[in-house]
């Protein structure tokens, strides 16, 4: 088990800087090529449209494939298209690889997120977590490294930078695969099938769908953060694109030391009253920061948003499979999956918006997306209530 955490660890780092890596070069790539946010925001979408397919074919495939295969196969898939992004091909191209790229990505992110959540069982929370401070490293260090590169002049090999971590981690899942995956899997069929048979299934399709929800809600809010911050401290506060950078340091830098107490926060206040707490905490710093625009308040609020964001996907993601146990693989794939859908819709409404509405416009934007986040993550917790209210009833059904 800890040779798999160690490897998820590396696999998770490689997709954390290549998530980050369009938001941190943003402002010279859409300067370098003439194009608009809106355009930028195009290919936000388009790699996660991509990542939306991996994430959702992958118990799929690991059926037809099997599991090492798939997933050797998909980190080739991230190389190469680094590899062409890093050549500064036409626009179109840019364009034309996005979706290549999200899929490297969420095949990635999806069956090592199940390999584990599968494997760790009742550590399922701090396992996961741990996983997720390294995707919050990568997008930790890729500001800087974007940060270094673009003041230099040489933006465009940020993308190098996510080829070479892809590369060791292509090596080391190829050296030391972990023997625990060895065994049999569950297919999307299996899972399908169970879903039918279940006990329920109204009140459990009704928390998948809120559960869903969120993650769409989630990842296309914590993207369209990370991807159009420095743009809003460029256009607001005057700082230059090296600087306004590296302010999504300090998001991940909270992300990180977040995520190094969520798992254990999350087992011993309950998952459920941990994603409650922390999206309020989420939903009134947002609302904060759409009336205070000074840099100074701007990066404290956003130290603590990231704080309170850092353990939502990982404590949400446990949360869903032990309220809808048994189907592991599914259910993590259709809530990433999910992600990916909100991923990729919400960037490009958010660069559309900033481009029709401003900067100011914006921040309440993204206040109204906490608000959002909140609304729905109660619907979820209440569904998730009354299917084990129902459980509990026909457990002592069967026992009188």
């Amino acid at each position: 088990m800890a040779r798999l955490v160690f490897l998820g660890c590396i696999a998770y780092l490689a997709i954390g800087l290549g998530q980050m890596v369009i938001g941190t070069i943003m402002e010279p790539m859409v300067d370098a090529y003439g194009v608009q946010y809106g355009d930028g925001g195009q290919l936000v979408m388009n790699q996660f449209l991509g990542m939306m397919v991996g994430i959702t074919l992958a118990p799929w495939l690991i059926g037809r494939v099997g599991k090492k295969t798939l997933l050797l196969s998909a980190l080739v898939i991230m190389l190469l298209a680094q590899t062409v992004y890093s050549l500064q091909p036409d626009w179109g191209i840019m364009l034309a690889v996005g979706p290549f790229a999200g899929l490297g990505f969420g095949i990635t992110e999806a069956v090592v997120g199940s390999f584990i959540i599968g494997s760790a069982m009742s550590n399922a929370n701090v396992a996961m977590s741990r996983v997720e401070v390294f995707f919050g490293g990568g997008a930790l260090l890729m500001p800087f490294a974007g940060a270094f590169l673009i003041s230099r002049g040489h933006w465009v090999a940020a993308f190098l930078v996510v080829g070479a971590v892809t590369v060791v981690t292509l090596a080391l899942w190829l050296l030391f695969w972990p023997k625990i995956l060895d065994k049999p899997h569950e297919s999307a069929e299996h899972g399908e099938t169970r879903l039918m048979k279940m006990p329920h299934r109204g009140p459990t399709l009704v928390v998948l769908a809120a559960c869903s929800l969120f993650f769409a809600v989630y990842v296309g809010f914590e993207m369209s953060f990370i991807h159009y911050l420095p743009s809003l401290l460029v256009n607001n506060n005057g700082l230059s694109e090296s600087t306004a950078s590296l302010s999504l340091s300090i998001f991940w830098g909270a992300m990180v030391l977040g995520r190094l107490v969520s798992g254990h926060a999350a087992d011993r206040w309950g998952g459920g009253t941990y994603m409650l707490a922390t999206c309020i905490s989420a939903a009134v710093l947002f609302v904060m920061m759409g009336g205070l625009e000074s840099v100074w308040a701007t990066f404290v609020l956003t130290f603590l948003t990231g704080l309170a964001m850092s353990g939502m996907f990982a404590v949400a993601l446990v949360f869903a499979n032990r309220a809808v146990p048994g189907m592991t693989e599914r259910t993590t794939s259709l809530l990433m999956a999910c992600g990916g859908i909100g991923g990729a819709l919400m960037p490009r409404l958010t660069g559309w918006f900033l481009d029709e509405n401003g900067a100011d416009a914006t921040r309440w934007l993204f206040a109204g997306f906490a608000v959002a986040m909140l609304a729905v993550i109660v619907w979820a917790l209440l569904s998730a209530k009354s299917l084990e209210r129902l459980r509990a009833g026909s457990l002592g059904e069967e026992a009188a």
